[in-house]
């Protein structure tokens, strides 16, 4: 069996949220720790990695510690501009899961680590129980665009793959008000298809999707 591939020294950004695999995260950036790492990581072509925090803020303050989840997602910078000196706003795209294998932080509070990449999803397409979900998720993003002004762009990445159940799956969990803890647990779960059942729960529980329904209820 082949080894995992692994990276050394991989810059960590924690944060009060979760990004999943192909999701699109924009983000401003102030802090002195984040933006020296974030240009090297521009520069470079390199990704950094984003990981769920369960303990402390996303600003560190000095009476905080910071914990994070050891399972988190590399993030790839699409976009930078620096609107003004000590700012930074970049858009990045989720890519492969990683898990930690060891953290430091360093002196001047960036965290980095080692990780190990986590098997991608299977490319699995949508069972026709599950139908339901990924027809609703397609009304929703159409409604979504439907209401941008000129110039505006979804924060979803493209091409759509409404026919691919972890697709499908995880534009839902970035898409509805879940916990933090649930998000986390669903980017974890190594079955595309588990993680798309458990979200069709959701949204039938919700009367957003009904089976045999095709779509949102009104």
């Amino acid at each position: 069996m082949d080894e995992p591939l692994t990276l050394h020294a991989l810059p960590l950004f924690p944060l009060s949220a979760v990004l999943f695999p192909q999701g699109v995260l924009p983000l401003r950036i102030f802090e002195v720790r984040y933006l020296d790492m974030v240009k090297r990581c521009h520069k470079a072509g390199v990704p950094f990695g984003v990981v769920a925090l369960t303990e402390g803020g996303e600003v560190r303050r000095p009476d905080q510690h910071e914990r994070f989840h050891d399972v988190g997602t590399l993030a790839r910078i699409d976009e930078l501009t620096q609107p003004q000196s000590g700012l930074l706003h970049i858009r990045c795209s989720g890519l492969q899961r990683f898990r930690i294998q060891r953290s430091e932080r360093l002196k001047h509070g960036l965290w980095v680590a080692d990780v190990a990449h986590l098997a991608d999803d299977a490319d699995v397409g949508i069972p026709a129980d599950l139908q339901p979900a990924a027809n609703a998720l397609g009304q929703v993003i159409d409604s979504l665009q439907a209401q941008l002004s000129d110039g505006e762009t979804l924060p979803l990445p493209e091409p759509r793959r409404l026919d691919a159940a972890g697709w499908v799956a995880n534009r839902w969990c970035e898409l509805l008000p879940l916990p933090v803890p649930l998000k986390q647990r669903l980017m974890e779960l190594q079955n595309p298809l588990v993680r798309l059942e458990l979200i069709n729960d959701f949204l039938t529980r919700q009367q957003i999707a009904q089976p045999g329904s095709g779509g949102p209820q009104p």
